[in-house]
């Protein structure tokens, strides 16, 4: 009996630790309810091949925009057989004077390859120490998770980097447009970044936000 009390006991105690996955995979079900592990697993029976490969990241992204840059993401929703496995990636193309503003990554650590062009980037630690970098081709450089981060084409020509994620959902969040390009009231972003009324009130009108 006592043999008996201590196998449960082991059991118990393996389940409550184990994080195994019970299937060989869950490719997206973009369709479906999503909670916080993913989305829902598609019905295995109409899993292909083609739900495990990508071809989107061949293309160069649209650099005509304000940021003069392009990210193609392979997550989840767009490469399906990701889902759950913890890996993801994406395409960054930078014109010259390109830039990736400031942002974050809630759910993932970054690591970045330059595969072409001349890249400055850099990170900042919750104690606020600068982690900046030069990167030529074929040097890599990683981003911890929820950190501040940014990438600059610091070349004469276009860059092209590709970036692998810890998660098939890394989440975005770009500082600059969180601060002005949706309605939170200006004397709001005012107190909170010690910016003038006349800064914030511009930079609303370059992102498009209001109030």
């Amino acid at each position: 009996m006592k043999m008996i009390i201590h196998i449960f006991f082991i059991l118990s105690l393996v389940s409550s630790i184990s994080f195994a996955s019970v299937q060989d995979f869950c490719v997206a079900d973009p369709k479906g309810p999503q909670s916080p592990s993913g989305y829902s697993c598609k019905n295995p029976d109409q899993v292909t091949e083609n739900d495990f490969a990508f071809s989107g990241l061949a293309k160069a992204g649209n650099t005509s925009n304000i940021i003069k840059a392009a990210v193609t993401p392979a997550f989840a929703p767009a490469f399906a057989g990701t889902n759950g496995l913890g890996v993801s990636m994406a395409r960054l193309d930078l014109a010259g004077g390109g830039v990736i503003p400031l942002h974050t990554h809630p759910g993932a650590s970054e690591v970045l390859v330059v595969i072409q062009g001349t890249i400055c980037a850099g990170f900042i630690s919750s104690a606020n120490k600068v982690y900046l970098k030069t990167l030529q081709r074929g040097d890599s450089m990683v981003f911890p998770q929820g950190l501040l981060h940014f990438q600059l084409n610091s070349g004469k020509g276009p860059a092209l980097a590709f970036v692998a994620f810890g998660s098939s959902s890394p989440g975005l969040q770009i500082l600059p447009f969180a601060l002005f390009a949706n309605d939170l009231p200006s004397e709001l972003v005012e107190a909170t970044t010690f910016l003038s009324d006349e800064q914030v009130k511009k930079l609303k009108g370059v992102l498009g936000g209001t109030n």
